[in-house]
């Protein structure tokens, strides 16, 4: 249960350091799947590979500003950086 593995200071370090990831990954999949794109499609359509999108989808790459710029403006959606 996630509720219990944060109550480990180790483990919720980690998982708040990790958010802003999940919380990109968990947008673009979302607003990807509106438009009926695959990672394959939105890959083409910024002229870079799937394994491009994967890599953003599950955590594994640090994508660039510009990227994330391109990739906003392909989906219809608008970029929201904020520093709290």
């Amino acid at each position: 249960d996630l509720k219990e593995r944060l109550k480990d200071p180790e483990f919720r370090k980690v998982w708040e350091e990790s958010e802003p990831e999940y919380l990109l990954a968990r947008e673009l999949i979302k607003k990807r799947l509106e438009k009926k794109m695959s990672q394959r499609d939105l890959a083409n359509k910024l002229k870079t590979s799937q394994a491009v999108i994967s890599r953003i989808e599950t955590m594994d790459a640090n994508p660039s500003l510009s990227l994330l710029k391109r990739i906003a403006s392909v989906l219809g959606a608008n970029l929201q950086v904020s520093l709290k």
